[in-house]
């Protein structure tokens, strides 16, 4: 009989709920596993190293070689004209002149106002554009009179929604803005403190991106790492109509903001550095999605960052593989992933530190919930370009930043295996790398580069191919014509990793539904845990949109610790 496991609670729409322990719902003190998302070095194909200084007018300010001011060899430009009110003649005055000519004097200019600081702006500035300071004013003006309407001019955070509104911002900023003018001490905010703070940020920051980047931001740093984002998500967890079935089963609380965070990184934080600037926040759709949150009721439409039921998918994936549930995994165990799917080498590449970040679990040869979630996201959709550069890491194993023929022929060996052992001819390696040849097209003979398989539509094919057996084997059963059509579709197409959650979700439900016991006509005893999870069952908790939250930052981001009866099978 198949073991059954325990899972975090379901949408309340019917479905079964898991039965938690009162064990699960207390954290041993001294077993938590640590939080480290992957973050591998930046692959060689992709920097370019600063050619020498032009030697130009700018060359004190230059030094970088993309100078716009110089005619010398290097640059190969002309110079800008200079200014028509400091041109100087450059013929020498003649001897027979006692004094220089009109036409060697500077040309004098009738001293004028110098234009608005705000026109020698950039268009990317870092901060974005000035705001004019009637604007603030105005804005002032009305958060003013928002905070006249609470006792005493103090805002607690159940007011910190009108408050947010007041500063032009969307809702869910509401835990942001308590925190960052120190809320989060004294349990409210009065005035003057937050006016103050709002009035600094307004002249400082000049759009959302730099706005969201000082809120969350600790002081002086002008990124945010992952421990930045949990004051922020527990708010949504404590207030969002979608995740209401949510706030009893706290236990789940930490899990889930976990793999927000993770998602939020492997998203948004291209340069792989584990630090988000403000550029980073500028390019991506995360600020866009967290206005969603006031406008979608149900958490699961926002499958970008927020949605429940993929959250619920992951955890569950990395619950079967957990044997004994600390929330760590070994090699053996990721091994076991959907049938031992992915090749024995890939899943030592994945252990040798190419793709995770942290020492110590390096050292002990295990991965962290964290990890596993870059890994499944990376798995099952390899079109996003952070699933590329995950893999190629992996794939790259002298780190030279291209895939040599001898790489290739590393990972494709064990393929070749493991199809003989399935009696399944397998396709001799000089014939599927000319295959795999036509289907990236390398600007570069003899090695693949990561520009390469971004450039290329099937990229996803081209690493199947070398490391799981099984998604190479249906990709075997389709026309190449068939996967380019699903490439190249228009339209709001579901991604791959989209579909891998909506299917997978639909499987787990219909497994925890049919681990439910037939009516018999006596009804169960229920534990006390099970009194309380049951109410969680029915449709969204009928709740008030605004409740008084636990403190924010409550959840302590590496606080994993559980038992071996954390979290009982139901």
């Amino acid at each position: 009989m198949r073991a059954a496991r325990a899972r975090p609670p379901e949408r309340p729409a019917g479905h079964a709920w898991s039965a938690l322990s009162p064990a699960a719902r207390t954290v041993p003190p001294g077993a938590a596993a640590p939080l480290s998302p992957p973050s591998p070095h930046s692959p060689a194909s992709e920097s370019a190293a600063p050619g020498p200084a032009c030697g130009g007018p700018c060359a004190p300010t230059c030094g970088s070689g993309s100078c716009r001011c110089a005619r010398t060899p290097i640059c190969g430009r002309s110079w800008p004209p200079w200014p028509a009110a400091a041109t100087l003649c450059c013929r020498p005055a003649s001897r027979r002149d006692s004094k220089p000519s009109s036409r060697c004097r500077p040309r004098r200019s009738s001293p004028c106002r110098p234009p608005p600081a705000r026109t020698f702006l950039p268009s990317t500035s870092p901060r974005g554009r000035p705001t004019d300071t009637l604007h603030v004013d105005a804005v002032i003006s009305k958060i003013e009179h928002t905070f006249a309407q609470f006792p005493h001019e103090r805002a607690t955070m159940d007011d910190m929604g009108r408050v947010a509104k007041a500063c032009g911002c969307p809702l869910y900023w509401k835990g942001p803005l308590f925190c960052s003018a120190g809320g989060e001490r004294t349990g409210s905010v009065s005035v003057h403190k937050f006016v103050a703070m709002w009035r600094k940020i307004l002249h400082n920051c000049h759009d959302d991106a730099a706005k969201f980047l000082h809120l969350l931001m600790n002081p002086g740093c002008n990124y945010l790492v992952q421990e930045d984002f949990v004051p922020f998500l527990q708010d949504v967890v404590n207030t969002h109509p979608g995740l209401a079935f949510l706030k009893e089963a706290s236990e789940f609380h930490s899990r889930y903001i976990t793999t927000v965070i993770q998602r939020i990184f492997y998203t948004v934080n291209r340069s792989w550095s584990g630090r988000i600037t403000c550029a980073e926040l500028r390019r991506s759709t995360f600020l866009q999605n967290v206005a969603l949150l006031e406008e979608e009721a149900d958490i699961n439409q926002l499958t970008e960052y927020f949605s429940y039921e993929h959250f619920y998918v992951i955890y569950c994936k990395f619950w079967e593989l957990d044997t004994d549930h600390d929330l760590l995994i070994d090699s053996q165990d990721l091994a076991r992933h959907n049938d031992h799917a992915v090749s024995t080498k890939m899943i030592e590449r994945i252990f040798s530190g190419a793709v995770t970040r942290g020492r110590k679990v390096q050292k002990e040869g295990k991965i962290s919930y964290a990890d596993f979630v870059w890994f499944l996201l990376s798995e099952e959709d390899k079109r996003t370009p952070t699933s590329i550069e995950y893999w190629f890491r992996c794939m790259d194993l002298d780190g030279d930043g291209a895939l040599s023929m001898f790489e290739l022929e590393y990972f494709y060996e064990e393929q070749c295996r493991r199809l003989d052992s399935m009696a399944i001819e397998a396709l001799p390696f000089e014939d599927c790398l000319c295959q795999m040849l036509d289907l990236v097209k390398p600007q570069n003979d003899g090695k693949i580069t990561l520009r390469d398989l971004k450039r290329c539509k099937l990229a996803n094919v081209f690493f199947d191919t070398f490391f799981n057996i099984e998604k190479y084997l249906d990709h075997e059963q389709k026309e190449q014509v068939s996967l380019l059509r699903d490439s190249e579709s228009e339209g709001p197409e579901l991604s791959d990793w989209e579909k891998y959650a909506a299917e997978e979700y639909d499987i787990l439900v219909a497994e925890e539904a049919a681990a439910e016991p037939w009516e018999d006509g006596y009804e169960a005893e229920l534990s006390p845990v099970e009194q309380k999870l049951s109410s969680l069952r029915s449709p969204l908790a009928q709740r008030p949109f605004f409740e008084a939250p636990s403190a924010l930052g409550a959840v302590d981001l590496y606080e994993y610790a559980c038992e071996d009866d954390d979290l009982p099978p139901s």
